[in-house]
């Protein structure tokens, strides 16, 4: 299916238009994969765009996928040939204006399922650039199930490495597999919440716990693992769980409720939840997984319960902003000590909102990376 290979997204209401009025020393052509609707795409790179022009970046963005593949894939259709070559040729006329920029910012690499050749020519003509990664998408590649793939394109992602100025990884797990590729230089980042938006809420104690859950129709395999916790607990009318991002999900004997997704309405869902959680399945592309709905659950002052896979782990302090949990043992265990004991809730999720604050906000994050950014000039 193509969204195996091209990865995920949301339908979105629009990017907000910045109005700065700062002038510009340093231009950067981003180069992502999405437009705003798609996630990877709108929370390491639009979201920056306004932090960006602050500090005298101007980022012009222009994706290899607009948001009318977002639409159709989650409507269920695929992406035409035509309509796909339509868009990769566009892209590389996008790079024969390259010289018009100080930099580029690449999302992952140029071209899907096509070899490193454009990122190598770029390297020999001395054109910087700089590559972000939020997921394993090497995986895609190396771990693919047609030998094919593997045998040509398994070197491609460590090939976009080598030949960058700069790898910015999401998490430590890319970030090894960047120094092992031989990339020249690895700085880490991870995925950061806008703390204004994504605002602290008191929890508003009711008759019915709340487990939430956000995430997209792509991620909600994740849940499998757990739902026979989740059936026994929803079971009893004083707790439900509520699904965001996944309208159809499916889950045997679970009681859900699954609401439209839309971004204006995330956070104040999201402030209807009692808890948070992230359930993961520990495999290769897992691993490299950015764990952004934790640190949302956290920004509003939820507390988490998580699967320590990847970055789920560094991003959850045990027992302090939330809890680790591996066997469906362990997820009853938490989730019904957290029913009843809304004072410890409310502890942890005051101590994730203090740790979002400190180390996951756009407002600590936008001026690293607008230095890691200049650095690389």
């Amino acid at each position: 299916m193509v969204g195996d290979v091209w990865g995920e997204g949301y339908y979105h209401e629009g990017p907000t238009v910045s109005t700065s009025s700062t002038p510009y020393d340093v231009r950067v052509l981003g180069l992502t994969r999405y437009g705003y609707a798609g996630s990877s795409s709108r929370d390491r790179f639009y979201h920056y765009q306004p932090y960006l022009e602050r500090q005298g970046i101007d980022m012009v963005i222009e994706p290899l996928l607009d948001d009318s593949y977002i639409t159709q894939l989650y409507a269920g259709h695929r992406a035409s040939i035509a309509w796909l070559a339509y868009r990769y040729l566009r892209r590389l006329l996008k790079l024969v204006e390259c010289r018009r920029y100080d930099l580029l910012f690449v999302e992952k690499e140029l071209l899907v399922m096509v070899p490193a050749w454009f990122e190598r020519l770029l390297g020999r003509l001395g054109v910087p650039y700089a590559v972000d990664f939020d997921d394993a998408v090497f995986h895609n590649y190396d771990l693919h199930k047609n030998p094919l793939v593997r045998r040509y394109l398994g070197s491609k992602i460590p090939d976009v490495m080598r030949n960058s100025a700069l790898v910015i990884a999401g998490n430590p797990y890319i970030g090894e597999f960047a120094e092992k590729a031989g990339a020249r230089r690895v700085e880490l980042l991870p995925t950061a919440v806008d703390s204004g938006l994504y605002s602290f809420s008191p929890r508003r104690c009711t008759d019915r716990f709340t487990i939430g859950w956000v995430g997209s129709p792509s991620t909600a395999v994740h849940l499998l693992p757990i739902a026979e916790t989740l059936a026994e607990l929803t079971r009893s009318d004083d707790m439900r769980l509520v699904v965001f991002g996944a309208k159809d999900l499916r889950l045997e004997g679970v009681r859900l409720e699954a609401p439209p997704w839309s971004e204006a309405a995330e956070p104040g869902l999201i402030h209807q939840f009692d808890v948070g959680i992230g359930p993961a399945i520990d495999a290769p592309f897992e691993r490299g997984k950015c764990g952004f709905k934790l640190i949302k659950y956290m920004s509003c002052g939820r507390a988490v319960v998580t699967t320590p896979v990847g970055m789920n782990r560094d991003i959850v302090i045990d027992g302090v902003t939330g809890f680790h949990a591996d066997t469906n043992a362990e997820w009853t265990k938490r989730l019904v000590g957290l029913k009843n004991d809304s004072a410890l809730t409310t502890r942890m999720g005051e101590a994730g909102r203090k740790r979002v604050e400190e180390k996951y906000s756009l407002e600590v994050n936008a001026p690293r990376l607008g230095a890691l950014l200049r650095s690389v000039l």
